[in-house]
C-alpha cells in the first residue's frame, strides 16, 4: 500500500485515473492495527479493481481534516479524483466490513463509467 506523506502525495495519488481507496491511520490507533493483519490479503483481493494508499493522519496533516475524517481506520473512496463512497466512523472495522466497502466503491465507480 502506499504511503502517503503529505497534502501534494495525497493530491496526485486520488487524482490519478481509475478508483483509489484512501485508508486513514495513525501508528498509535489500537483498531488500525487490528486491520493490519488482513489489509494486505484485501489489496491483493482487489488489485484489479482499485487502488489503495494509506494516509498517516499525524504525518499527512491537513488531509484528514479536509475531508472530514474524525475517527480512524476510516476509508474513502475517489473515482478520478472525485469523492464517490465513505466509511468514516471511529468504530473498529471488520475485514467483512471492509470487503463490503470496497465492494460499494467498485459498483459506484463503474456506474459513473457507464
Amino acid at each position: 500500500m502506499q504511503q502517503i506523506r503529505n497534502k501534494a502525495e495525497f493530491d496526485q495519488a486520488v487524482q490519478a485515473p481509475g478508483l483509489t481507496v484512501a485508508v486513514f491511520k495513525a501508528d498509535w490507533c489500537g483498531d488500525c492495527k487490528f486491520i493490519d493483519p488482513f489489509m494486505p490479503d484485501v489489496e491483493e483481493k482487489y488489485a484489479n479493481a482499485l487502488k489503495l494508499i494509506q494516509v498517516d493522519v499525524e504525518e499527512a496533516e491537513g488531509v484528514s481534516e479536509a475531508h472530514n475524517v474524525l475517527g480512524i481506520p476510516s476509508f474513502i473512496a475517489f473515482s478520478n479524483g472525485k469523492e464517490v463512497v465513505r466509511l468514516v466512523n471511529r468504530l473498529r472495522k471488520s475485514r467483512a466490513e471492509i470487503e463490503q466497502f470496497l465492494d460499494r466503491a467498485v459498483e459506484v465507480h463503474t456506474a459513473l463509467k457507464a
